[in-house]
């Protein structure tokens, strides 16, 4: 999806943001949204980790 953006398109989204949020505002927006992402990930990651679990007990009964 990122892939199709490309430098002006990316250098147009920055440039809006900073007219729209100001410079004061967009390193709390930026903070922010690396938090959300990095829950978002340890948490997608401790499901992957259940499911690993859980696939490794079934095998673990079926000995």
């Amino acid at each position: 999806m990122l892939s199709n953006i490309g430098v002006p398109g990316l250098i147009l989204i920055l440039v809006l943001a900073l007219i729209i949020f100001g410079p004061k505002k967009l390193p709390e927006i930026g903070r922010a949204m690396g938090e959300t992402l990095k829950e978002f990930k340890n948490s997608t990651k401790g499901l992957a980790n259940d499911s690993d679990d859980d696939k490794k007990k079934k095998t673990d009964l079926e000995k």
